[in-house]
């Protein structure tokens, strides 16, 4: 028998955000982890990228969040990238449209001013990269003494890219007694340690291998020199099926000098 979320026992108007989105039963990352998350515990999940992490720990946050105060911060939320925290704040949006709940997103690359004005209107919810949000609470312009809900999102991706030290910063902001989520596609040992020092009696729970990609996905690795990687996909684009390509390169620089060629 097939798992609906009506059976997680959701507030009503939170199930209302999640019809919006489109769902109907939970995916298996959203079966196991939630439920133990609804039950205040700390809780580990290893699963590859989509896969639903994204509502699997957003639902038991705004769960949680539906009684007590919407205007001040009860909930952090970190990223690894200016994307992914806008896009984990679009799916929280939906979420929230029926309640009284706020979120909104700080990240670089844009000016601090209008962040600093959404965290002074007041938001339930702050979903944040490392470096960013240390910009902010070094001017003093959120107080995060009240969050009872930390998410780390893609936590393998932030240690990858040497975010390390701003989260053992951002903790010290923190109240020690929280719940903690940690949400990874994969399990190193940096991770695990990680976890250890900032949760109590974790939850484990895992969806695939740990390094599968998801259903669907296919991988491929081709080791080239820098110099032909252009070339490279040039002919890949030409000689398979492509109709459309998601491309990621390193810098700005790179993007505008592939994008040339591509033109």
């Amino acid at each position: 028998m097939t798992l609906k979320f009506e059976q997680l026992k959701l507030h009503p108007r939170l199930l209302r955000g999640v019809r919006d989105l489109g769902f109907d039963a939970p995916t298996p990352i959203q079966a196991q982890a939630i439920p133990a998350m609804l039950e205040g515990r700390d809780l580990i999940a290893c699963a590859p990228t989509g896969t639903g992490k994204t509502a699997a720990f957003l639902l038991p946050t705004l769960q949680h969040l539906m009684t007590g105060p919407s205007r001040q911060t009860r909930a952090l939320i970190l990223t690894p990238t200016r994307e992914l925290a806008i896009q984990v704040h679009d799916q929280l949006s939906h979420l929230v449209r029926h309640t009284s709940l706020k979120g909104t997103a700080v990240y670089g690359g844009v000016r601090l001013g209008p962040q600093r004005n959404a965290l002074r209107a007041g938001a339930t919810v702050v979903t944040a990269t490392p470096g960013r949000l240390l910009d902010h609470l070094r001017r003093g312009w959120l107080d995060l003494s009240q969050v009872e809900v930390l998410v780390l999102d893609e936590a393998d991706r932030m240690l990858d890219m040497g975010f390390l030290p701003d989260i053992r910063r951002i903790l010290d902001y923190l109240p020690r007694q929280r719940q903690t989520l940690l949400f990874s596609a994969t399990m190193p040992q940096d991770i695990v340690r990680l976890a250890a020092s900032v949760m109590r009696d974790p939850v484990q729970v895992q969806v695939g291998a740990g390094t599968a990609p998801a259903d669907g996905i296919t991988q491929t690795l081709y080791p080239v020199p820098e110099h032909l990687k252009t070339p490279l996909l040039l002919e890949l684009l030409e000689e398979t099926s492509v109709e459309s390509a998601l491309i990621f390169t390193r810098t700005k620089r790179g993007t505008e000098h592939l994008a040339r060629k591509l033109k």
